[in-house]
């Protein structure tokens, strides 16, 4: 239909090549305990800062274009939420992390992401708010840090590797702190949404 805004945007486009990439981190990550383990775990970390960083550049994309559309509302947080998970798996499959810290993110993401579907049923917006943000972002520079320790492990800088390492499991713990504080938070500004008002 004349004057209708194509789902096709830049910022979209990004998302998507975004999407798309996260099982190439997967399979990178899954390779750099082999053999060639140097290059592959400085590739995964490589790949995956890029993919985070993709993040900030769909949002300005979108932004400065005013190209904000439905589409890029629903993938945007799906591509966040796969990329934290991607990594999640992979540290978790390689013992870095506990299924607890997994369990605790997960539940968190399916319990906001139902309340925001119930205020959206009745026309409510629950955006984003800072200490939600906050939890991303710590979330996302310890997922990094720990990528950055394997590769510096694997190119022989094992103690400083370590001490990186250290920093991110540090990082991950105020992640699931601020994880559970935000989700509490969430609910309880909207609270309404699910005990009515």
């Amino acid at each position: 239909m004349a004057g209708e805004k194509s789902v096709w945007t830049p910022a979209n486009i990004v998302t998507c090549v975004r999407i798309a990439f996260i099982p190439v981190f997967m399979v990178v990550a899954a390779l750099a305990d082999g053999p060639v383990s140097a290059p592959l775990s400085v590739a995964a970390f490589v790949i995956y800062v890029t993919l985070s960083l993709t993040d900030k550049v769909d949002g300005y994309l979108a932004r400065s274009r005013n190209e904000i559309t439905d589409f890029g509302k629903f993938l945007d947080p799906i591509a966040d939420k796969l990329l934290v998970f991607s990594a999640l798996l992979m540290l978790l499959d390689r013992g870095e992390v506990a299924v607890w810290v997994v369990f605790v993110i997960l539940v968190r993401e399916f319990l906001v992401s139902a309340l925001r579907m119930v205020a959206a049923s009745s026309g409510e917006v629950i955006a984003a708010d800072s200490l939600g943000k906050a939890k991303t972002a710590v979330t996302m520079v310890s997922l990094c840090g720990y990528y950055l320790a394997f590769a510096l492990r694997a190119v022989g800088l094992v103690d400083f590797g370590t001490q990186i390492g250290f920093v991110s499991w540090a990082l991950m713990i105020a992640a699931v702190v601020l994880t559970v504080v935000s989700g509490v938070q969430y609910f309880w500004n909207a609270r309404h949404v699910v005990f009515g008002r």
